[in-house]
């Protein structure tokens, strides 16, 4: 089972959870009418792959710090431990969204399209993606990088939407 992954940019994490209520935590690409502009990127977590994409892009080793989020949704406190019901609850089913932070945005705004090949290739060198093709990852980062740069140019934050 993979993880499923929407990026999006939004102007505040307030718009993202109205838009959350009303599509019950579905994904916000695929509400209707369109809630936000997005990219899906399959199995791209924030903390580890997307990390891996910064270290690449950056030239450094991956850091747990590398991408900083806050959570978005659930909203509801997240529950104890092994609590009654929570294999019925949000924090253990999902959907999650996050807000990354804003210097993750602006290190992939960043990247010249020029660039995009030779951080990819050291981006599926990570061993985390063990088995990647260059050619299937490029398009992927390409679609992050041009997002970035829209969210960055339009004062937007960005989010990430998970779901197992």
């Amino acid at each position: 089972m993979g993880v499923l992954t929407d990026y999006f940019r939004a102007a505040d994490a307030a718009s993202v959870v109205r838009v959350l209520k009303r599509t019950d935590g579905g994904s916000p690409l695929y509400a209707q009418p369109p809630a936000f502009d997005g990219v899906e990127a399959k199995g791209v977590d924030p903390a580890v792959i997307l990390a891996q994409l910064i270290a690449a892009v950056q030239q450094t080793e991956w850091r747990v710090d590398l991408v900083e989020e806050t959570t978005v949704w659930p909203t509801s406190p997240a529950p104890g431990p092994d609590g009654p019901g929570a294999e019925d609850d949000p924090w253990v089913t999902g959907p999650w969204v996050s807000e990354l932070c804003p210097r993750t945005r602006d290190t992939l705004a960043a990247v010249r399209d020029f660039e995009v090949p030779a951080v990819v290739g050291r981006w599926v060198r990570a061993e985390e993606l063990r088995g990647a093709r260059v050619e299937d990852m490029q398009p992927v980062a390409e679609e992050l990088v041009r997002l970035d740069r829209r969210a960055r140019d339009a004062g937007d934050q960005l989010y990430c939407w998970m779901s197992l």
